[in-house]
């Protein structure tokens, strides 16, 4: 099994770490880890440290002896994906879900069809808890560089987005609609690439006309129609298996 994954602020160009608070926590009282197990030290954004136990304090104390910090590089090609709102706890679900196979950053998106409304402190806290769920599902799956989850985006700040990506597309549900297989559709090497998922209501006629106005495509993944807290997953992992970075 890949040595777990602990969050810090900050990398120290050091030979030893005290790692405590919440992490220090998880490690020593939820892992149970002990002297001698790897792990490995992470700020999120593409640093981190491997290292080996050198002794658990307490319930929330873990020594860390750590190897030279190491830089993941960005991607060739960046893949963020525009959530529309979903109902319940289904976003939760979209962002772990799109984290743990390798999405770079979600946007969530207050479509006109959303049922759920993030106004005020419920906002807030919708927010939140994407990010903390963005952060967790980073952790499980090992990653040393988490997606950015950004703040609620208007459809005119979505259009923007599309307009400046080097590929993008809406994911469409209407088979009778013409749009391209993301399948089949011709990518670019590098740069970073948009994809638009509609709330349970779909993408509204205006919402659609702005963003191909921006220049995005319409895309479908396949003959059946998935949730929208499923289909950004899907179309992240197929596109990570086109371009490369699953090979």
């Amino acid at each position: 099994m890949t040595a777990p994954v602990f969050v810090v602020e900050q990398l120290p160009d050091a030979k030893e770490f005290v790692l405590d608070g919440p992490e220090g926590r998880h490690a020593v009282s939820v892992k149970r880890l002990r002297t001698g197990e790897e792990v490995v030290l992470t700020d999120g954004r593409g640093r981190w440290a491997p290292g080996v136990v050198r002794a658990a304090e307490g319930k929330d104390r873990l020594v860390v002896g750590l190897e030279p910090v190491h830089e993941e590089p960005a991607p060739a090609v960046r893949i963020t994906v525009v959530q529309a709102l979903p109902k319940g706890d289904r976003g939760e679900v979209a962002v772990e879900t799109m984290t743990e196979t390798g999405a770079d950053g979600v946007v969530p998106w207050q479509a006109a069809r959303c049922i759920t409304q993030w106004k005020g402190d419920r906002g807030l806290k919708s927010l939140a808890k994407w990010r903390g769920t963005a952060r967790e599902a980073g952790k499980q799956s090992r990653r040393v560089r988490f997606p950015d989850v950004a703040d609620l985006a208007t459809t005119k700040q979505v259009a923007g987005l599309l307009a400046a990506a080097d590929f993008a597309a809406v994911l469409h549900e209407d088979r009778d609609y013409d749009s391209e297989p993301l399948a089949t559709v011709a990518l670019p090497d590098a740069g970073e690439i948009v994809l638009v998922v509609g709330p349970e209501g779909g993408v509204s006629p205006d919402e659609l006309a702005a963003f191909t106005a921006a220049g995005a495509r319409t895309c479908r993944l396949g003959p059946s129609v998935l949730r929208t807290s499923t289909a950004g997953t899907a179309a992240t992992a197929l596109l990570l298996g086109r371009t490369g970075r699953w090979s």
